[in-house]
């Protein structure tokens, strides 16, 4: 599997999922499921089956972190000197030429994206075609309802 790239704080936040959800909600689940089988007939337990079903996605989530973090190549951006170009980790403020609004996106990983949040996944159309840019760019980016149209208006290492 080849590396993962996560920024410094995606690769916190996974930590801190993987840190709960062994220390608190896998516990939780066990204890869950010792009280159900206390209950009695398993066959026709819902309890138990419920609690069975939850312990099988937080052990499948937690391999997945643990491979996620095992694979991850972290780029802690203020550490990079990108030389005014945008790069993984970047933050970027643009100005849509269509709705002639400022946007502020972070390229981030995959885990880490949020859109609602600024937070653009370096596979995303826009981070494809903004990376390796500077300021003063334009770039055309094709989306699902048409071409759009930004300008680069500042480059951050944060």
């Amino acid at each position: 599997m080849s590396k993962v790239p996560l920024t410094a704080r995606g690769a916190e936040m996974l930590r801190d999922e993987l840190k709960r959800l062994k220390s608190v909600d896998r516990p939780r689940v066990v204890r869950a499921i010792a009280e159900a089988r206390a209950h009695g007939d398993l066959r026709e337990n819902a309890e138990y089956h419920a609690a069975k079903e939850q312990q099988g996605f937080i052990e499948g989530r937690i391999r997945e972190i643990e491979g996620k973090l095992s694979h991850a190549q972290v780029i802690d951006v203020s550490k990079v000197d990108g030389g005014g170009r945008v790069i993984f980790g970047s933050t970027v403020l643009l100005f849509d030429s269509d709705s002639e609004k400022e946007i502020t996106y972070t390229i981030v990983g995959d885990d880490e994206a949020d859109i609602p949040e600024g937070r653009i996944s370096y596979t995303s159309p826009i981070a494809r075609a903004l990376i390796g840019r500077e300021e003063g760019d334009e770039i055309t980016v094709a989306t699902p309802t048409g071409e759009r149209y930004y300008e680069i208006l500042e480059v951050r290492y944060e």
